[in-house]
C-alpha cells in the first residue's frame, strides 16, 4: 500500500512539474517506469468506476408484444451502439442510415448518401445491373461508439462515419469523399457532411473491428477475399488496408474473437469456415461444416453459433476443435443471428420463412421457445438488454420497417 501511495504521490508530483520533465536523463527510466505503473493503475480504476453493473441473471423469455417502427426502403442490417442507447438501421434501397432513440424508440437523424452511378448485382439472375454506389449492406463500431464503418454495396469500399456532430466534417478534403445529406428530425435541419471511401474488395458485406479498434476486417463478396485494415480514428481518413486474403467463394459472416487472437469468415458459397490468425493475418486450417454458412457469432465458452440459409438450420460448433456439437431446423433461409447477453437464448432471422424463431440454448441442445411472425422477409438483428427485459430489434428488407419483439426476463 505504501508503495502504491508513493508512486501515485510521484504521479501528481510529476504532472505539476509539467513539461520540464521530458529532460530528464535515461539514467531516470526506471522512475519513468513507476509513473507509467501509476498511471495504468489510475486509469484501471477509472475504467472499472464507469463500467456498467452486470445484469441480473435470469433462464426465461416471455414474449409480451411487437412495436413496429418505419426505416426506408430495403432495411438490410441494424445495429445498437456500444452504449445500447442508439440503433441504426442501415437502408440499402433508401441509400441511407437512419438513427434511432432506444427509449423512446423515435427516429432522431437521418445520414442519406448523395448517389453516384454504379453497377450492383441482381441475385435471382446472377447478373450485373445498373444501380447506384452508395447502398448500405453491413456496419460496425470502433472508437468506443464515435465512428459507424458502413460497407457500400456497389462503391468496393467502406466509409467511417463520424457519428458525434463536432466531428463531422462539413469540408470535403479529398474528391473521392462521399456526399452525406445529415437530417435532423428535431431541428428539421439538413447539413452536409463528407466521408472518406476506403477501397477493399468488390461488393463488400460484414464488417468486424477489434476490441481495441486498431483492426477491421470486411468481407468482400464477389472479390472472394477479406480486406484486412488497420485503423486510426484520429487522422483521416482513419484507416487504411493492408492485407487482403483469398478466402474463397463466397465470404459473408465475419467474426472476430479478440481472446484467442482468431478470426471466422463464414464461406457461404462452401461448406466450411475459415479461419485467420489475427497475429499475421494469415490463413489456418478451416472448420469444416454442413453447406452455406452465412452468419456467425460466438458464446464466452467459445462456442461459435452459425446459421445455415439453404438448409434452414443453425449450428453449435467447438471453435477449438471443429466439431459440430448440435443443430436444430429452422424456418425458412435462417439470415443474422444474435445471442443474449447472459449466452442462453439465439435469435435468428428467417428470411423466407417471414419469422424471428427464439432458441434456448442448453448444454447440449437448442430448444425451440417462440417462432414469431414477422413479415416482409426479416434479415438483420440486434438486440438491447437491461435488469427487466429484453428487446429483439429487426429489420424485414421488402417492407422496410423493423419490428420491435418485446420479451420479460424471468
Amino acid at each position: 500500500m505504501l508503495i502504491k501511495l508513493f508512486q501515485l504521490s510521484y504521479l501528481f508530483s510529476f504532472l505539476w512539474l509539467g513539461n520540464g520533465a521530458q529532460t530528464c536523463n535515461q539514467s531516470e527510466n526506471s522512475i519513468e517506469g513507476a509513473k507509467l505503473s501509476a498511471q495504468d493503475s489510475v486509469a484501471n480504476s477509472q475504467t472499472l468506476a464507469q463500467a456498467p453493473p452486470p445484469l441480473k441473471a435470469y433462464s426465461q423469455l416471455r414474449f409480451i408484444n411487437e412495436e413496429t417502427l418505419y426505416a426506408s426502403s430495403g432495411t438490410k442490417s441494424v445495429l445498437f451502439n456500444p452504449k445500447g442507447d442508439k440503433l441504426y438501421a442501415l437502408n440499402l434501397e433508401g441509400m441511407s442510415v437512419y438513427e434511432y432513440d432506444q427509449a423512446s424508440k423515435k427516429l432522431l437523424r437521418e445520414f442519406k448518401f448523395k448517389s453516384t452511378p454504379g453497377t450492383g448485382w441482381d441475385y435471382d439472375t446472377d447478373k450485373p445491373i445498373k444501380s447506384f454506389e452508395e447502398k448500405p449492406v453491413e456496419a460496425a463500431f470502433s472508437d468506443d461508439g464515435k465512428i459507424l464503418w458502413v460497407s457500400l454495396h456497389n462503391a468496393e469500399g467502406i466509409v467511417p462515419i463520424h457519428i458525434e456532430e463536432g466531428a463531422l466534417a462539413r469540408v470535403r478534403k479529398n474528391p473521392s469523399d462521399k456526399e452525406v445529406y445529415l437530417h435532423n428530425e428535431s431541428t428539421q435541419k439538413t447539413d452536409t457532411v463528407y466521408v472518406p471511401i476506403i477501397k477493399t474488395g468488390k461488393t463488400p458485406k460484414v464488417i468486424a473491428v477489434s476490441a481495441d479498434s486498431k483492426h477491421l476486417l470486411v468481407s468482400n463478396w464477389h472479390s472472394y477475399s477479406v480486406s484486412v485494415l488497420e485503423l486510426n480514428g484520429q487522422e483521416y481518413p482513419y484507416g487504411k488496408v493492408i492485407k487482403e486474403i483469398p478466402v474463397g467463394a463466397i465470404p459473408r459472416g465475419v467474426l472476430i474473437d479478440d481472446k484467442n487472437q482468431k478470426s471466422y469468415i463464414a464461406i457461404m458459397g462452401g461448406a466450411r469456415i475459415n479461419v485467420i490468425d489475427n497475429k499475421t493475418w494469415d490463413l489456418l486450417d478451416p472448420i469444416q461444416v454442413a453447406s452455406n454458412p452465412r452468419h456467425i457469432v460466438m458464446d464466452k465458452d467459445n462456442r461459435l453459433f452459425v446459421s445455415f440459409n439453404k438448409l434452414g438450420q443453425v449450428a453449435c460448433i467447438d471453435a477449438l476443435t471443429g466439431k459440430t456439437l448440435f443443430t436444430a431446423a429452422t424456418k425458412a433461409q435462417p439470415r443474422t443471428i444474435q445471442i443474449s447477453k447472459n449466452g442462453k437464448f439465439l435469435f435468428v432471422t428467417c428470411y423466407k420463412g417471414n419469422t424471428v424463431d427464439v432458441f434456448k440454448i442448453t448444454e447440449d441442445k437448442f430448444e425451440l421457445i417462440n417462432s414469431i411472425p414477422s413479415k416482409g422477409s426479416p434479415v438483420g438483428i440486434d438486440i438491447y438488454e437491461d435488469d427487466n427485459k429484453l428487446e429483439a430489434w429487426v429489420c424485414n428488407y421488402t417492407l422496410g420497417t423493423i419490428k420491435v419483439f418485446n420479451f420479460s426476463k424471468e
